[in-house]
């Protein structure tokens, strides 16, 4: 069923924190990159990287690796990667990634600020990369960045756990796919794609480990059509989820998520950032 474009933009103005207000402004109206760049800066710490509660289940105010993820990938998607806070933000990914280009997931002391209960540190060897390597590095490839030292190793990081990982979650396929999508070598990429798919059927739902209720759908996994991805979910898999997105607007004109919603801030954040979501997903795909 077709959606209330009418009722979303009167969700968005409504409720959406300030850095999503613009971001939708750009994307669907008439907005320029300079207000989102500017809200976003008010989550950059001196260090270059962002915290704040950036990512809305993580609020405390330190540079973590995933919201400067999510900052890196606004950025991108306002056309402003080779600003000043993209390359801030990509040399503290730098600094804080391990010798072979891994970075953790988190970084100590955010234990004491409010966060998520799935986001922790135990049993992650302080060495040890995690999916977060796979997603920077996407968002950088993305950038068109060619010329870091970081990026090479992490590059080589990804392919390795392309390759090796056994049981991927989630997030590890939304990101691996992310990472394949973006990549220069278009056909090792390929090919990897190629085996993921052979390996099991990624169109499927993709739990999230440790995340209660939470699936990646096919628009999660390869949101944009025409890119490398499309081949492992295939079309009549990516229409039926924009069937059910269209379906599951809310009564208020927002989306709402399937995680848990654990506090008013982080349930506000969230809803408008995937309602702004859903309606990418669904103009990109000619559905709006």
């Amino acid at each position: 069923m077709p959606i209330d474009r009418a009722a979303a933009e009167e969700f968005v103005w409504s409720t959406a924190r300030l850095l999503d207000r613009h971001r939708y402004a750009l994307l669907f109206g008439d907005g320029s990159a300079e207000p989102v760049v500017e809200a976003l800066r008010g989550y950059r710490n001196p260090d270059g990287g962002f915290g704040q509660g950036l990512e809305p289940d993580l609020r405390c105010p330190a540079s973590q690796p995933a919201p400067t993820l999510y900052a890196l990938e606004i950025l991108n998607e306002a056309g402003a990667s080779d600003h000043e806070l993209a390359r801030a933000a990509r040399a503290w990914i730098a600094s804080i990634g391990e010798p072979d280009g891994g970075v953790r997931s988190v970084l100590p002391g955010f234990e004491g600020y409010p966060h998520a209960p799935w986001w922790t540190d135990a049993g992650e060897s302080p060495e040890a990369g995690s999916f977060l390597t796979l997603g920077l590095a996407a968002a950088l490839h993305a950038a068109g960045v060619t010329k870091e030292d970081w990026l090479a190793r992490a590059t080589e990081w990804s392919w390795r756990s392309i390759e090796t990982t056994d049981e991927p979650g989630g997030y590890w396929l939304k990101y691996a796919l992310a990472f394949l999508d973006a990549v220069p070598d278009e056909e090792r990429a390929r090919e990897m794609i190629r085996y993921l798919a052979n390996r099991g059927d990624v169109s499927a739902l993709a739990p999230v480990d440790g995340v209660e209720g939470e699936v990646l759908r096919p628009l999660d996994l390869s949101p944009r059509p025409g890119s490398r991805s499309r081949e492992a979910i295939g079309q009549a898999h990516i229409d039926a989820h924009l069937d059910t997105v269209e379906s599951e607007q809310q009564d208020d004109g927002g989306w709402m998520f399937d995680w848990l919603a654990w506090s008013p801030a982080q349930k506000n954040d969230w809803r408008g950032n995937v309602t702004i979501r859903a309606l990418t997903w669904l103009r990109d795909n000619g559905r709006l």
